[in-house]
Order: structure tokens, then sequence, then C-alpha cells
């Protein structure tokens, strides 16, 4: 919808159109059918990690606590992007309302993400570089200060750029080139002056995603650097099982995450950039899941469990 300019002839806009995947209306079917087999696994996925780590005792530990909130987190990534694009997909309608499409930008959930990571990088190198204290270090109180930070970053970063989008006028044309809303592309519509939001995101992000990022990199560095000291093979293997599917999760988001970001943005990249960011939005919160339930002992335990004891009750 468009309404007239009271200070001006521009037009303002009170929706946007996310154009996803307009161009390809050949297969529109064939990616509904796939990105609805893609929200289904990731739903079922991470809703049943949180439910193993929340009925299983023996998973109630720091690692699986924080593994529980990333789940959470994935669900919360998923409910924000899926259900649109697959409405989308469907219908044909592309267009979100402007506020709606404030509250459906999906940074702030990227940068708890970021934290809650730093926190389970933290937590792998207390366990392997800091055994004998691990118990007493990463307690309860511990546990629950760093998983109440990360959200709490988020939900600040969340509430402050809404404020400064709040004030924001948008204006013709009303197209965003991608299957979400991203912050980039909506100021970019902005008829107003952007230049404070602007600085405002830049040093939010120049402290929100550097400093958990370089503390994730600082614990593998010295947990790769203290499991090389181990004088077996069997032991230097056993530590590093304790860590790989974290370390798998972590290269993979951020890996994809600095390919969005870093790319130059140019018309001939513009499709890699939505591959990539498909990535990180939708492949990555089905994936953390299969990759710590297919690469952790605990879990298949706890899910062998669970399977027993449905099968006993039928």
């Amino acid at each position: 919808m468009e309404v007239p300019s009271e200070e001006d002839n521009r037009t303002v806009i009170t929706e946007f159109i996310l154009l996803g995947f307009g161009n390809l209306p050949e297969l529109q079917i064939l990616l509904f059918l796939v990105f609805l087999v893609i929200y289904i696994v990731t739903m079922s996925g991470n809703i049943l990690i949180i439910a193993l780590v929340v009925a299983d005792q023996h998973l109630h530990t720091p690692m699986y606590y924080f593994l529980g909130n990333l789940s959470c987190l994935e669900t919360c990534y998923t409910l924000t992007i899926l259900p649109r694009m697959l409405a989308s997909l469907l219908t044909g309608d592309r267009t979100i309302s402007v506020s709606g499409c404030f509250l459906s930008c999906f940074a702030y959930l990227a940068t708890t993400e970021c934290y809650l990571l730093a926190a389970m990088s933290y937590d792998r190198y207390l366990a392997i570089c800091k055994p004998l204290r691990y118990a007493a270090l990463m307690n309860g109180r511990l546990c629950l200060q760093l998983s109440a930070g990360s959200w709490i970053c988020g939900f600040l970063i969340c509430v402050i750029t809404l404020c400064f989008m709040s004030q924001l006028t948008f204006c013709s044309p009303n197209e965003i080139d991608h299957f979400f809303c991203d912050f980039s592309p909506m100021l970019k519509l902005s008829c107003s002056d952007t230049s404070m939001i602007t600085l405002v995101s830049f040093i939010l992000a120049s402290i929100n995603t550097p400093c958990p990022f370089l503390l994730t990199v600082t614990s593998y560095v010295c947990i790769i650097a203290t499991i090389l000291r181990i004088p077996s093979s069997t032991g230097r293997q056993k530590a590093f099982s304790t860590c790989s599917s974290h370390l798998i999760v972590v290269t993979v988001f951020y890996g994809t995450l600095m390919t969005v970001y870093l790319l130059p943005k140019t018309n001939t990249l513009r499709a890699l950039n939505k591959v990539f960011s498909g990535f990180y939005t939708v492949l990555t919160p089905m994936l953390n899941p299969i990759i710590y339930s297919l690469r952790n002992k605990e879990v298949k335990e706890a899910l062998r469990k669970v399977i027993s004891q449905y099968m006993l009750l039928k």
C-alpha cells in the first residue's frame, strides 16, 4: 500500500515486497516442498533436543544446558523466516507490512547466537583445559548468567534498532530482493536521514560481533594447544570428540555469515548472497540438531531411552 507524503511529492510506503525466489516461477512448488521438509525437520529436531535436555537427568550439565538454549534459538530463527517464506511460495503473496518487517528482522537472533556459541566454546575450554576446576568454575549460576546475558544482548540490540527504525519513513520502490527482512536492504528504501541509525548499527555490530567471535577463536586456540599436548592418541581423540560437534557448528555459522556480509554487493553476486544467507538462516538450524545427535553418544543414548520407553508403553 502507498500513501502520499505530506512533506513532499514522494510516495510513502506501508508495506514491502520480498522478491525472494519470485524470479523462478517454474520452481515455486518444488521450492515449497523443499522448504516445507526443512521446516518440519528443523522444528522436530530442535524441539526434540530441548525435550531430551529437559527430560534426561544425564543431560543436566552445562554443555547440554547451552545446547538446549541454542536449539530454542534455532526454533526462533525458523519461526521468523520459514512460515512467511512457505506462505509466499504457496500463495504468491510476497507483501509484508513495514512494522511486520521490523519485527521479523532477525539481526538480534544472530547476535544472541554469537554469544551463545562463545559461551559454549568457553564451557569446552574449561572442560578440556581446566578439568580439575571445571565443576567449580562452570556452576549453575555462571551457566544462567552466560545464557541470560546472550539473550539480553540480543534483545537490547532489537529494542535499540526498532526505536531508530520506527522513526524512518520509507518511499518507493518497496521491493527487497531477499527472502527475509534484512537490515541493510530496508535502510536503502528509506527516504529519511539514515546516518544516525547507520552509525548506531555500526557501533553495535563492532561490539557485539567481534567480541564473541574472538572469545570463541581464543577458546579453541587454547583447546587445540591443550589437546596437542596430550601424550596418548586415545586421550587426544577423546578430548577432541567433546568439542568437535560444537566446532563444526561454529565453523558453518561464522563461515557463511562472513561470506554473506563480506561479499561485494554487486548484481552478479546477489544470487550467491541469497544462497549463503539460506545456509545460516535456514540450513544451519536444521543441521545443528543432526550434527549434535549423530556425533554425541549422550544425546543418542537419551534418544534411545525415549524410544524404548515409548515402545514399552505401546
